[in-house]
């Protein structure tokens, strides 16, 4: 048996400070604060998914390292959350496959096992539906950077917010764009338009007709379809037969890849073919079909910008992160989560009701933002009343800004050139 003597309990007494010192050491760094971000990370819209997952984390990294490059943005310029003693953040990503139901769960389990400060997501808008409405009945704050539909602020939500523009605005951008070519000459007799049958084709598609009949233009066909549907052979006959002057789709990226497989299959090339952002934006469309969608109109917030500018050493930071460009929904991601955390560092702290409140009153200019809109700011039911859109058109690998006029790289050129 050990013998203890004046000399070792001499020892033990000088270690004795050290040791109690350790565990107030561990206490004193600050875990991260948490957000819970569920997004599709595999299914038909992974590409997505993982682009805008690629978007938060450039995101953190904005926030957790100093970019002095960036100080125009909030909290790019230090370490962490000052306002929070330096916290840093973190996101804590699950995958919903593309699921309402999964989305449901998902967000139940980051808000009560994973302690969420809040919760962003989730791309497509039928799995933001169920997820926000889990974060409503919780108590926690909600930020939508992407999901689109006009129906999800019209619930009387108090604890869900949307940076990014909706389906009425672009319907406004493609009524307003429209009636110019009329103007101008151009035939726009007669308007169909292809929309997925969940809560963004559907909800957007009505945003989209309500706005060309506000304008006076003919809605002559409306097709919705099976979202991820393996043969659009039918609706592209469809389109063929009757010959409309303008297309517009409303589509994911496995659906716009199919439906223009499928176009230059048949041979069939409207004048002017307009897609809804979502899946015509993605990289991955681009990659896949882009040789035969020269000359499609989409809509987009974003732009690389100049050399120099805030907009393009974030696109650098992200290219050298995620190996490619940031497209419009992974910048309209990127910006929401952004500005989540720019109010949790205004709030002071965690509490949902302080960080509700923050959002509440958050007011970001144009200077403040990675990308083009007019500014943050929500109305009473949570929406971003500065949010903006314009039109680009693929040209080659790139979609360049043709509308409006004042925002407009090139001129948009018709007819629909597809393929050669």
């Amino acid at each position: 048996m050990p013998t203890t003597t004046r000399r070792s309990l001499a020892k033990l007494g000088a270690l004795a400070p050290a040791a109690a010192l350790l565990p107030r050491l561990a206490r004193a760094a600050d875990p991260a604060v948490k957000i819970g971000c569920p997004y599709p990370l595999s299914g038909g819209a992974a590409s997505a998914g993982q682009a805008a997952k690629a978007a938060i984390e450039v995101a953190v990294d904005i926030v957790n390292t100093p970019h002095p490059d960036l100080a125009a943005l909030p909290l790019a310029a230090g370490s962490g959350l000052p306002n929070l003693g330096g916290r840093k953040v973190e996101a804590m990503f699950s995958d919903h496959q593309g699921n309402p139901a999964t989305a449901q769960s998902e967000a139940l389990r980051l808000v009560t096992q994973e302690k969420v400060a809040a919760l962003a997501g989730c791309y497509q808008s039928s799995c933001t539906l169920t997820a926000s409405a889990v974060a409503e009945r919780y108590g926690m704050p909600f930020m939508a950077p992407e999901s689109s539909s006009p129906s999800l602020t019209e619930r009387g939500f108090k604890w869900f917010f949307r940076t990014t523009p909706i389906g009425s605005d672009f319907g406004a951008a493609y009524a307003d764009f429209l009636a110019g070519l009329k103007t101008s000459g151009k035939a726009v007799n007669s308007v169909a338009m292809v929309n997925e049958n969940t809560e963004y084709g559907t909800s957007t598609g009505e945003a989209i007709a309500a706005a060309l009949a506000a304008k006076g233009l003919k809605l002559t066909q409306r097709i919705p379809y099976n979202a991820n549907a393996s043969d659009v052979s039918p609706q592209v006959l469809q389109l063929k037969s009757a010959a409309p002057d303008v297309v517009i789709f409303v589509s994911y990226t496995s659906d716009a890849i199919l439906f223009t497989k499928t176009m230059r299959n048949l041979d069939y090339r409207p004048p002017v073919l307009i897609g809804d952002d979502s899946g015509f934006s993605d990289n991955a469309y681009i990659e896949a079909v882009g040789d035969s969608a020269q000359g499609v109109i989409n809509r987009s917030s974003y732009d690389i910008g100049k050399p120099g500018s805030v907009t393009f050493l974030v696109n650098e930071l992200y290219r050298k992160h995620a190996g490619h460009d940031l497209d419009d929904t992974s910048a309209r991601c990127m910006q929401g989560v952004l500005a989540l955390f720019e109010a949790i560092n205004r709030a002071g702290a965690t509490e949902p009701a302080k960080i509700q409140a923050a959002l509440k009153s958050q007011d970001l200019k144009p200077d403040q933002l990675m990308i083009g809109y007019n500014g943050v700011k929500y109305d009473a039911k949570g929406q971003n009343e500065l949010a903006s859109t314009l039109l680009v058109q693929l040209t080659g690998k790139k979609y360049v800004a043709v509308w409006p006029d004042r925002a407009a790289v090139q001129p948009v050129a018709l007819p629909f050139k597809g393929w050669t």
